[in-house]
């Protein structure tokens, strides 16, 4: 990848003009609420120093206090050097409610723990020095979307420390006048080619949009439309016999091929603005109840992913840090995760675009069903649809996990046609990869059917499938040995879709720590590798089943059932575990 730059935030846009934000911030609490008619806005004093992007319950910010605080306050100031465009802060996650303030002047606020935002800050910062304050609200609220933290004072169940406040990168970008300002790239194999939408945001007139891909450096094709209302639409042919005999390199997790792509914004033959990019070919569908990439059925070993550190909960301590991850999820014999409860850093997704990981990118749920929990879900899930929907490595979104938020999805039809809308809205934006609503049980309409299963006994678990399947699809049964959950609402059926164990596993190994995992603990590794190789194997004796998504990469606070520990050591020799995968 020629279009890659060390810790960019968002690799899937770059522009050369940045500035990183992180590092030592101003920052308070706000218990009362009272910062604003204080004047907190121009200057307050602070509490503590605080190492953005750390929130303030990690280790990692140098605050490391858990208790929860409704309110709080970061400050610093930022030098501005002189720029004849626009000038764009953006935060890439602050939960939940950001109000940020330049120079004492408002400039705009973001509802919303999960995705992406960005405020023009042109007009109110000047050449030098300029103060930047940001006021985080946040709640224990389940109106919310939450995901997994908790909403009481204390860890619970599966549910773990809240994330209050800037929890991933603040940067600032200096941008031309006019410039582009998003891109929506949608591969297309039938005519080898990427479609390329470009919004723009001008101040001219008679613009062009040129979009340019290359392979390895060598050009695969090159295309331009005129800009009209805002847009540029380009059809950009890269078959290319100069490329590959085939005509188009395709991505998969086996052969991850990218194409740089250079998009120009042109004013008559000046190129006012310029953003790279990059894209993979690739082509999600779905044949005979199975999942297919490239024509070919895909067969996805999966790990559930929840993406918390020991020390910096949801925040990676580094890019370098996610890369690990990554590659020690390959070494373990899977060719994909299932993110859970979490919007990951960008970086994440463009690493495995890269190295060739497979994503179901899953919304941080609610835990009620009202109108202000319908609206922060539909509005905040578009943003993280949209923002994400150029990597190749994610194929399945998944809106809605084991019916929270959505409690009585089963017979209750409010519920049901939210979550009919919210899978039409999805694909309105993406209609390629496959949207599971439900992931788990009760599934309403959902292209692929997935199971939580945490059956410790590998025969038990392939007999009662075995045995049961016709009954289970039928909704006439639970889906599990000693289960209570069933497959499909109330007026949904089985339609032929894929199906797949999206949960089992969780082995937690019993040493000495308190904690726990699904089932019993285990003695030793002994025991651990016979439970795993046994239940794994049983999965994949299942002819109906596409695929599986094991508990999980790493264990997460009081939750001890991880492959690896919070700090990344294995607990058992990755070798032996991808040997079972691979089998």
């Amino acid at each position: 990848m020629k279009n890659y730059v060390p810790d960019y935030p968002r690799p899937q846009m770059i522009r050369t003009s940045w500035e990183n934000l992180n590092g030592t911030w101003d920052f308070a609490f706000d218990d009362a609420n009272t910062g604003e008619q204080n004047g907190w806005a121009v200057d307050f004093q602070p509490q503590y120093a605080i190492a953005v992007p750390f929130t303030y319950e990690t280790k990692r910010s140098g605050i490391g206090i858990e208790a929860p605080h409704s309110h709080v306050w970061y400050a610093r100031t930022i030098v501005v050097r002189p720029h004849d465009g626009r000038i764009l802060l953006h935060f890439e996650g602050s939960d939940w409610h950001t109000r940020v303030f330049v120079n004492g002047r408002f400039a705009g606020e973001h509802r919303g723990g999960y995705a992406r935002f960005s405020l023009d800050i042109t007009a109110l910062v000047q050449t030098g020095e300029n103060r930047v304050a940001v006021h985080v609200a946040d709640s224990p609220s389940r109106s919310q979307p939450r995901g997994k933290q908790r909403w009481i004072p204390e860890n619970f169940g599966c549910w773990y420390v809240q994330t209050t406040g800037i929890w991933k990168t603040v940067w600032l970008e200096y941008t031309p006048e006019s410039r582009i300002a998003g891109l929506k790239l949608t591969p297309d194999l039938a005519q080898k080619a990427v479609r390329v939408e470009a919004a723009v945001e001008s101040v001219e007139d008679d613009l062009y949009v040129v979009a340019t891909a290359r392979f390895e450096g060598i050009e695969a094709g090159c295309a331009m439309a005129k800009v009209e209302d805002g847009r540029a639409d380009i059809l950009l042919h890269v078959a290319s016999q100069a490329v590959s005999e085939w005509d188009v390199r395709t991505w998969s997790p086996e052969s991850p091929n990218l194409y740089d792509l250079e998009v120009k914004l042109l004013h008559g033959t000046e190129a006012v603005d310029t953003v790279l990019s990059y894209f993979g070919m690739r082509e999600i569908h779905i044949q005979n109840s199975r999942v297919c990439l490239n024509g070919a059925v895909l067969y996805q070993r999966l790990i559930l992913d929840q993406g918390y550190w020991k020390d910096s909960h949801l925040t990676p301590p580094s890019e370098a840090a996610l890369v690990e991850d990554i590659e020690k999820i390959l070494a373990l014999g899977y060719n994909g995760v299932r993110k859970h409860q979490k919007t990951e850093d960008e970086r994440f997704l463009y690493w495995c675009d890269v190295k060739g990981l497979l994503v179901w990118s899953e919304f941080p749920a609610t835990y009620v069903f009202n109108d202000e929990a319908v609206e922060n879900v539909t509005r905040e899930w578009t943003e993280i649809v949209r923002q994400n929907y150029n990597h190749p490595a994610i194929i399945t979104w998944t809106p809605f996990n084991e019916s929270w938020g959505i409690p009585d999805v089963a017979q209750d039809k409010r519920q049901q046609r939210f979550t009919e809308a919210i899978y039409g809205l999805t694909k309105a934006i993406d209609p390629m990869r496959p949207v599971v609503c439900n992931d788990g049980w009760r599934h309403t309409i959902s292209d692929i059917i997935t199971l939580h299963d945490y059956e410790a006994s590998g025969e038990k678990l392939f007999s009662y499938y075995t045995q049961n399947r016709e009954a289970v699809l039928q909704n006439a049964l639970p889906f599990s040995v000693n289960g209570q959950y069933y497959p499909f609402a109330e007026g949904y059926g089985y339609r032929g879709q894929p199906i797949l164990i999206s949960e089992f596993g969780g082995i937690a190994l019993d040493n000495g720590e308190s904690g726990w995992g699904y089932g019993d603990k285990v003695a030793d590794t002994q025991a651990f590798i016979a439970r795993f190789d046994a239940i794994t194997s049983a999965v994949k004796r299942l002819d109906f089943c596409c695929g599986y998504c094991y508990t999980q990469v790493t264990d997460v606070q009081q939750e001890i059932n991880g492959l690896m520990d919070m700090e990344r050591h294995f607990k058992i020799e990755p070798e032996i575990i991808r040997k079972i995968n691979l089998r």
